[in-house]
């Protein structure tokens, strides 16, 4: 996709002004309602699908499959996400109506670091096609290590500061308690960070980790910086909301990382497919519609079979509790 340098100028004007409103909708720190999140969860993904059919009416239908493919593969690789900022507000014991202050700003340092990172990813594949082969077995590594993760069904882990985190809090010091919005206050003289501005530095350092997966992953759906860069804005955009919308939910998607696991290694394959086509070797490659059509069917499936699981679950659990109960009457 031809790209002008005033495209790119209005894109990101037209995200900031998006994420204007939204930093606008929530600057009040207050407990966001299942309405609330409900509601702008819709509306990001409408804006998403808007900007999708966009780019098929100006007459780029290869630009907007590649689109919807990759903001389906955030989402779904941002949806996993969510465990760990479960995980962080929990080590940090974040008060309710300051969990989206801290989901707001970390997702604004994921949106800047994530920008780094396709740019990076950009250059690198311009100048050496054979990255294909690397991010490919990456992405069948990082497929693998999920499924065997997920079945070792080890119990929930906590939250572990990074080395990065706990330089900086060592460095600066943190008060002992919350002190309402504030990031830093003084202390005997000594300015310290508050526990809300460690918070959004560990979401924020934390989504390094998580590009090291995305990114590799959307470039092997499309090497256009472009779509690249809009998708996973807008998957990351709706992602405060979508916290709040399905946090209740999250432990009842069981086989969430098998599927992650099915979709990151179909893409592995499609890039060391396209890695070996672009050395000159004969071989058939995987088409958008087909990548699309994989993503889609292996999301549906997971959240059916999850929620079957979940339900199968709860009526054992259920059923030991009244067996339980029914030996001590």
């Amino acid at each position: 996709m031809d790209v002008s340098m005033s495209l790119w100028v209005a894109t990101i004007l037209g995200l900031s002004a998006l994420i204007a409103v939204d930093f606008f909708i929530g600057r009040k720190p207050h407990e966001v309602s299942i309405k609330e999140a409900g509601t702008w969860t819709v509306v990001w993904i409408v804006l998403a699908a808007l900007f999708g059919l966009g780019l098929l009416f100006f007459g780029e239908s290869q630009a907007s499959g590649e689109f919807f493919a990759g903001y389906i593969t955030e989402k779904s690789l941002s949806v996993d996400n969510l465990f760990v900022f479960v995980l962080i507000m929990a080590k940090f014991s974040v008060p309710t109506h300051l969990q989206q202050r801290v989901l707001l700003i970390g997702v604004l340092v994921a949106l800047v670091l994530r920008a780094i990172f396709i740019a990076a990813g950009a250059a690198i594949i311009a100048s050496f096609s054979w990255v294909f082969y690397i991010f490919g077995a990456f992405l069948i590594y990082t497929a693998w290590k999920l499924i065997q993760e997920a079945r070792a069904d080890e119990p929930e882990e906590e939250f572990e500061e990074n080395r990065l985190l706990k330089s900086i809090e060592n460095r600066f010091g943190v008060a002992d308690k919350y002190h309402g919005t504030k990031l830093f206050i003084r202390v005997n003289g000594k300015r310290v960070l508050t526990p809300l501005m460690v918070v959004m530095l560990a979401i924020g350092t934390t989504d390094v980790l998580f590009a090291l997966d995305s990114i590799p992953a959307i470039f092997g759906l499309t090497q256009d910086p472009y779509i690249v860069f809009t998708a996973n804005a807008f998957a990351l955009m709706g992602l405060r909301q979508l916290y709040f919308l399905i946090g209740g939910l999250l432990k009842k998607l069981v086989h969430l990382s098998y599927g992650l696991s099915v979709i990151l290694g179909f893409i592995g394959v499609k890039l060391v497919l396209h890695a070996l086509h672009e050395s000159g070797v004969h071989v058939p490659e995987i088409s958008i519609p087909v990548s699309l059509a994989v993503i889609c069917g292996v999301l549906v499936i997971t959240t059916i079979t999850s929620l079957i699981a979940s339900r199968k679950q709860a009526e054992r659990e259920a059923a030991e509790a009244a067996a339980k109960d029914s030996l001590k009457a």
